[in-house]
C-alpha cells in the first residue's frame, strides 16, 4: 500500500540496517512488500547504509525508483549497528516499528505475528530465533551469552540479540542506543517500565555474503553487559555500587591495622617491617578513593537527575 500523502499516518515503520548485503536487499525489498501490502496498513521501509562499500547503495537507489515507501539513511562510514538503529529510531514515523537485519536469516512472514503480538499490549516484542541455522560456534556463544544477559539482568529471554523485534514508537523515541547497546534493548526498555515479551520466530540460513560475527563481538557483548547493568542498576545512585566497595575496603584495611596495632602495643612485635601493615594501609587508601568515585558520582547524578529521568506514556488534560 502506497503511502499517498505525505502527512498520512503510518501504521507500520520496518527499519533495517546493513553493511555490505548488495545480493540480498532485492529480495527482500520484495519480500517485505509483499508481505505488508496483504496487511492494508499503511508502512514504511527504512535502511540505513552502515558504510557499505559494496553496490549496497546503488542497488536499493534503483529499487526505490519503483517502491516510494523506501527511504534511505547513509553513514559516512562504518559506525556499528547501535548507531544506525539509533539514527532511523530518530527518524522513523510508524505507531509500530519493526527492525531486522538485512541478510535474509529473518524472516519478513514474521511482521504480522510480530504486529499481532505488540496490538495485545506489548510494548516490546523479541524474535526467539528457536531453531538457529547459524554456524555451531556462533550458536553456543550466543546461548552462554543470553545466559549470562538473563541472569545478571534478571529479565529472562531465550534470545536477546534477536534483530527481528517489534516495539511501540514511544519505545524506540525513549529508549537511547548507543556504543553496542543494541544487544540489550529488551533490557534497556524493561528497566523504563515498558511491557515487553518474546516471540518464536522463524530463522533462515546466510543466502549470501559472509557473516559479520567474530570473536571480539563475544568479549565485546561481555564489557557491554556490565555497562547495562550499571546503567540500569546505579547510574541514579553511584554511591550504592562504589561506596560499598569502598567501605568493605576501608573496612578490611582499618581491621588489619587494628591487629596490627594490638601485636605492636601488648606483645611488642615490630610491624614496620611487616607486608601486612603495607597491605592494610593500601586497603584504606583504596577504600577512600572508591568511597570518593561514589561520591563524585552522586555530584553527576544530582545534575543529571534534575532533568526528566522518567518516561511519561501518555498524558491526558
Amino acid at each position: 500500500m502506497k503511502n499517498d500523502q505525505l502527512n498520512e499516518k503510518i501504521d507500520i515503520s520496518v527499519l533495517i540496517p546493513f553493511l555490505n548485503e548488495e545480493e540480498s536487499l532485492g529480495e527482500l525489498c520484495e519480500l517485505i512488500k509483499g508481505v505488508l501490502e496483504k496487511t492494508g496498513k499503511t508502512y514504511e521501509v527504512v535502511f540505513v547504509d552502515d558504510g557499505s562499500k559494496d553496490s549496497s547503495l546503488k542497488n536499493l537507489l534503483e529499487i526505490k525508483k519503483e517502491n516510494s515507501e523506501i527511504k534511505i539513511i547513509q553513514f559516512q562510514r562504518n559506525y556499528g549497528k547501535s548507531a544506525a538503529l539509533a539514527a532511523g529510531f530518530a527518524r522513523v514515523k510508524g505507531e509500530i516499528v519493526i527492525t531486522m537485519d538485512a541478510d535474509l536469516q529473518d524472516d519478513p512472514e514474521e511482521i504480522p505475528k510480530l504486529v499481532e503480538k505488540i496490538e495485545e499490549g506489548y510494548d516490546l516484542v523479541s524474535g526467539w530465533k528457536k531453531e538457529r541455522k547459524d554456524p555451531f560456534i556462533k550458536r553456543i556463544t550466543s546461548k552462554f551469552f543470553n545466559f549470562m544477559t538473563s541472569v545478571v539482568s534478571k529479565m529472562y529471554l531465550h534470545d536477546h540479540n534477536c534483530g527481528l523485534k517489534a516495539y511501540r514508537k514511544h519505545v524506540v523515541k525513549t529508549v537511547s542506543v548507543y556504543g553496542e547497546l543494541h544487544r540489550f534493548i529488551p533490557v534497556l526498555a524493561n528497566s523504563a517500565g515498558f511491557k515487553v515479551t518474546e516471540l518464536p520466530v522463524r530463522h533462515h540460513e546466510r543466502k549470501y555474503g559472509k557473516t559479520k560475527f567474530g570473536l571480539w563481538r563475544f568479549f565485546a557483548g561481555t564489557f557491554d553487559l556490565i555497562t547495562v547493568t550499571f546503567l540500569t542498576n546505579f547510574t541514579y545512585r553511584p554511591l550504592h555500587l562504589f561506596g560499598l566497595a569502598g567501605v568493605i575496603s576501608f573496612g578490611a584495611g582499618f581491621l588489619i591495622n587494628l591487629y596490627l596495632t594490638y601485636q605492636k602495643f601488648f606483645h611488642n612485635e615490630g610491624i614496620q617491617h611487616r607486608p601486612l601493615l603495607f597491605l592494610g594501609m593500601l586497603l584504606i587508601i583504596i577504600g577512600i578513593q572508591i568511597f570518593s568515585i561514589g561520591l563524585l558520582g552522586e555530584m553527576l547524578a544530582n545534575i543529571h537527575g534534575k532533568q526528566n529521568n522518567y518516561v511519561i506514556r501518555e498524558e491526558y488534560e
